[in-house]
C-alpha cells in the first residue's frame, strides 16, 4: 500500500485553485493594497490597518492578535520600516501558525484504512467522499464507500453516482437502517476485497445533538469489533461560509469522538477563507483537504505555504 500521498506534483495546480478559491477572501481582505502601497514607510495605523482586515476574514482573534503583537514588536524596534519588510515578515508569521497543522493522513497504518466522515448538514460531506474517492483511486489504491447515512434517502442516491462515477463499490442497506450495521458490513466486505480505503458517510447533525452524537459513538464502537484500531480517521467537514461557528463545531465534536482531520469545503463561495488559521490557533486538529470548488478535482491536500500565499495574493515559492 501507498504511504503517504506526494503531494509534489499537486503543488502548481493547487496554486493556481487557490487562487481562485479565494477569490472571494481576497475581495474582502484589503492586505495586497498595504503590501502594494506606493509609500515605502509602515506605521502603526498600517498595522492597525491588517489587525482589522485579518479579523474581517475570519481568522480569528487569538491568531490575529498573535500576528499583530509579532509585528507591533518588529516595527517598534525598526526590523519592519518598509513595505519591502513587512510583506515577508506577515508572510512567515501567517505559514507558522498553519505548518503544524499540515499534516497529510498516513494511510499505510492498515490493511483496510477506515475513514469515518462526520459533520453538519449541509458542510459537503457526501460530496467530498466522491471527492476523497477520486483521490485516493489517483493514488492506484482500491477504495470503498459505506452509505452511512440513512436518514437522507439522497444521500445514498448521491454516494452511488460517485460510486459509479468512480467505479468504486458502494455498501448500502434500505432507508432507515441502522447505520453503524451499514459501515460494520461495509467494513467486513472491504477486508474481504482487499480494499484499501473504506470512506463511510454519516448522517449530518449538530454537535448539541446528544441522541445523533450518540450515534456516532456507537458506530465508532461497531466498528472496533472488527478493528480494535478503526475509524482510524475520524475526518470533519466544516463549511468555511460559517466562519468562526466552525470553531465551537470542531471543539465539540473533537470532545465527543475525537476528530482526528479536517476537510475545509467551500472555500470558493465565502469571504471567510481566515477560519483556518482561526481553526489552526484555537484547534489544533490537523487539516487534511481542501475544498475548492464543485468538480471531483476541486479537492486538495492543504500544503501552508500555499494557502497563505494565495491568501495574500503572492506567487507561490
Amino acid at each position: 500500500m501507498e504511504n503517504t500521498p506526494n503531494l509534489a506534483g499537486t503543488k502548481s495546480s493547487m496554486f493556481r485553485n487557490l487562487r481562485n478559491g479565494l477569490r472571494k477572501t481576497r475581495k474582502n481582505l484589503k492586505l495586497p493594497s498595504i503590501l502594494k502601497k506606493s509609500s515605502n514607510k509602515v506605521g502603526v495605523e498600517d498595522l492597525k490597518e491588517i489587525e482589522m482586515q485579518l479579523l474581517s476574514c475570519d481568522v480569528g482573534v487569538a491568531a490575529t492578535n498573535d500576528i499583530l503583537e509579532n509585528l507591533l514588536s518588529r516595527q517598534s524596534t525598526n526590523h519592519i520600516d518598509s513595505v519591502e519588510k513587512l510583506r515577508p515578515v506577515l508572510r512567515e508569521d501567517l505559514i507558522k501558525i498553519l505548518t503544524p497543522v499540515q499534516l497529510p493522513m498516513d494511510i499505510s497504518s492498515a490493511e483496510t484504512f477506515v475513514i469515518l466522515m462526520v459533520g453538519t448538514n449541509g458542510s459537503g460531506k457526501t460530496t467530498t467522499v466522491g471527492k476523497l474517492a477520486k483521490y485516493f483511486i489517483s493514488k492506484n489504491l482500491k477504495v470503498m464507500l459505506a452509505a452511512g447515512d440513512t436518514f437522507r434517502a439522497a444521500a445514498t442516491e448521491q454516494l452511488c453516482e460517485w460510486g459509479e462515477r468512480n467505479s468504486v463499490p458502494v455498501i448500502s442497506q434500505h432507508q432507515g437502517a441502522d447505520s453503524a450495521s451499514v459501515i460494520y458490513d461495509a467494513l467486513a466486505s472491504a477486508r474481504a476485497r482487499g480494499i484499501d480505503v473504506l470512506i463511510a458517510d454519516t448522517a449530518g447533525r449538530l454537535h448539541n445533538q446528544d441522541h445523533l452524537m450518540e450515534e456516532l459513538k456507537k458506530i465508532i464502537r461497531v466498528i472496533k469489533k472488527l478493528d480494535d484500531r478503526a475509524p482510524h480517521e475520524i475526518m470533519l467537514v466544516l463549511d468555511a461560509g460559517i466562519g468562526q461557528n466552525g470553531l465551537l463545531q470542531a471543539k465539540e465534536f473533537n470532545n465527543v469522538v475525537g476528530v482526528t482531520g479536517l476537510t475545509i469545503t467551500k472555500l470558493d463561495g465565502t469571504a471567510k477563507g481566515g477560519l483556518i488559521f482561526a481553526l489552526a490557533k484555537s484547534v489544533g486538529l490537523p487539516v487534511r483537504f481542501l475544498g475548492l470548488g464543485e468538480s471531483s478535482d476541486d479537492l486538495h491536500p492543504f500544503l501552508a505555504t500555499e494557502f497563505v500565499d494565495a491568501f495574500l495574493e503572492l506567487e507561490s515559492t
